[in-house]
């Protein structure tokens, strides 16, 4: 699923893209696997006439007005809803001839809650509200798929943009390297100065038993 590129800022780049959850067309696939075979089947009991013609056109729309309503509508209206976080945002699109957006900066992110039904835990979707600590209020979204993954998503986003990550274990593990190479060197100095002193006392020693040696008492 692609997202409009005019949609971003500079610098700005998606992180997540998604529609709402497929079991949102669970209804409207019904109705078309209903309407289908029972329009078929009134349609051969329409008896011969000069108004049979008539009677199973009229069958035909009525099939065709409540496929329209109730199955390429709501195809339509999920496929234009839009939930995308960006490394800035959080960004909501839907509505098919009249279109609605409400974006949320990540830096105002205040609280992430979901909830989901027994049903929705097993199919892996739920409601999630997203609460701002400006003006902007709160922020539903439905059958989010993969509801706790996206939470925790947003909250490491807002954590990072707000600078409120702690130092990675990468910085702590070189911190310690450094340390333990600069002891190691420390370490090193101090053992080769100690055999400097032993050199040193050695050759005052050796150069007393000369003087003694040519100059016996």
């Amino acid at each position: 699923m692609g997202f409009p590129t005019k949609l971003l800022g500079p610098d700005e780049r998606p992180v997540l893209l998604l529609r709402p959850h497929a079991k949102a067309l669970i209804v409207p696939a019904l109705v078309l696997l209903v309407t289908a075979p029972v329009t078929a089947y009134l349609a051969g009991l329409v008896p011969d006439g000069s108004a049979q013609v008539w009677m199973r056109l009229a069958l035909v729309v009525a099939a065709l007005a409540v496929i329209g309503r109730w199955t390429l509508w709501p195809f339509l209206v999920w496929w234009n809803t839009i939930y995308a976080i960006t490394d800035r945002r959080l960004v909501l699109r839907s509505g098919v001839l009249n279109r609605t957006g409400h974006d949320m900066p990540l830096t105002r992110l205040n609280d992430v809650k979901f909830s989901h039904t027994v049903i929705e835990r097993v199919l892996g979707c739920g409601t999630l509200v997203v609460e701002s600590a400006g003006e902007a209020g709160q922020l539903v979204l439905d059958d989010v798929p993969r509801v706790e993954q996206v939470q925790r998503a947003l909250y490491r986003l807002s954590d990072q943009i707000r600078g409120l990550d702690d130092p990675g274990e990468d910085d702590l593990a070189e911190d310690d390297v450094a340390g333990d190479d600069l002891a190691a060197r420390a370490d090193r100095g101090s053992h080769r100065d100690d055999r400097v002193d032993r050199v040193d006392r050695d050759e005052r020693a050796t150069q007393v038993l000369d003087r003694r040696h040519r100059n016996p008492m």
